[in-house]
């Protein structure tokens, strides 16, 4: 398991013990403010831990949903804009206005670590809306895959997400163009 600080200091009481198990091999400190009770950690769960808000997205997510078999060269959290940014160079930051921050969050486990994540539908819109970034070929697989499960998403879902979304007559429109 992966503690934070405050964890830890409430497990262990004060630095002078918290330092003597680590000595004792009882705990390992990861990295800074970051413990755990076994050597090795999940990258995701450290990642979990380290920024509990944030959430998994594009091509993160792609992978996590298996839309893509092409492994993130980088993390992709999605954060809210007026956060604490992330100092990671592992990690690519997409910061994300508050009213949009929470639609389509949910929790998946992945590789033992359970994580915050964005639904496929929610992705659906994100691909829509970053089509000019992303590589072509890229995203035409994600396109094949989404047109392979379009009879496993919840359509309904889609429409209330597209209507809270800037620009949603275009998304729309891509939406019955390149998908349905």
């Amino acid at each position: 398991m992966i503690y934070n600080y405050k964890e830890i200091k409430e497990k262990y009481k004060n630095n002078y013990k918290i330092e003597k198990a680590i000595k004792n091999g009882e705990i390992y400190k990861i990295e800074k403010n970051v413990y755990s009770d076994t050597k090795n950690v999940n990258y995701l769960e450290l990642i979990s831990k380290k920024y509990p808000n944030a959430i998994f997205t594009m091509d993160s997510a792609f992978y996590f949903h298996n839309l893509t078999d092409v492994i993130p060269s980088k993390i992709n959290l999605a954060i809210e804009r007026n956060s604490s940014r992330i100092k990671d160079e592992k990690i690519n930051q997409v910061l994300i206005i508050k009213k949009l921050f929470e639609i389509g969050k949910m929790q998946m486990t992945v590789e033992g670590a359970t994580i915050n994540v964005y639904d496929k539908e929610r992705m659906l819109i994100e691909l829509i809306r970053n089509k000019n970034q992303i590589a072509f070929d890229y995203y035409k697989e994600i396109i094949s895959n989404y047109r392979k499960i379009i009879n496993d998403l919840d359509i309904s879902k889609i429409e209330e997400y597209i209507e809270r979304f800037p620009h949603e007559e275009h998304i729309y429109e891509t939406l019955q163009r390149e998908v349905f």
